[in-house]
């Protein structure tokens, strides 16, 4: 599967700098777009393309495949809190992941490390945090946390 996203736009900015969602740090790339730092402040709008491919797991088997990661459960749900906030408690998210490990048979320690949304906003890394701590427990504050942004 691929995508391809080109969200800059004048729109997108306008929508973005009022509710300082935007970092304000763009000129100093190495303080921008610091997702779970002390001292972020919010992300750097990009743009970008991705291409995703999955593999039964007997097929790579049988090639010989480097094996990076296997999927074995998915969960999601929705936060209607508020038109752009979210819940500070992360009850939803933490519901997502508990059922992911639920499916695919799993516990808090088999988990490696998180790539998480990361935006870089106190309110949505405040929400990811809090999630991670309820679904994971003391696990979380063990397994790594980055984001690809």
């Amino acid at each position: 599967a691929g995508a391809a996203e080109s969200g800059i736009s004048p729109i997108s900015m306008a929508c973005f700098d009022p509710i300082k969602a935007t970092s304000r740090c763009n000129h100093d790339p190495a303080r921008a777009s610091r997702p779970f730092d002390r001292d972020r402040d919010g992300f750097v709008m990009g743009e970008g393309g991705a291409v995703l491919l999955l593999e039964e797991l007997e097929s790579a088997r049988a090639r010989g495949a480097n094996i990076y990661c296997e999927v074995a459960g998915f969960a999601n749900r929705g936060n209607a809190f508020h038109m752009t906030g979210l819940r500070p408690d992360g009850v939803e998210m933490a519901e997502a992941v508990v059922d992911a490990l639920r499916q695919g048979g799993l516990e808090p320690a088999d988990i490696d490390y998180i790539n998480a949304h990361g935006s870089g906003t106190k309110q949505n890394d405040r929400h990811e945090t809090a999630a991670f701590k309820l679904s994971l427990g003391e696990r979380a504050y063990q397994i790594p946390v980055s984001s690809i942004k």
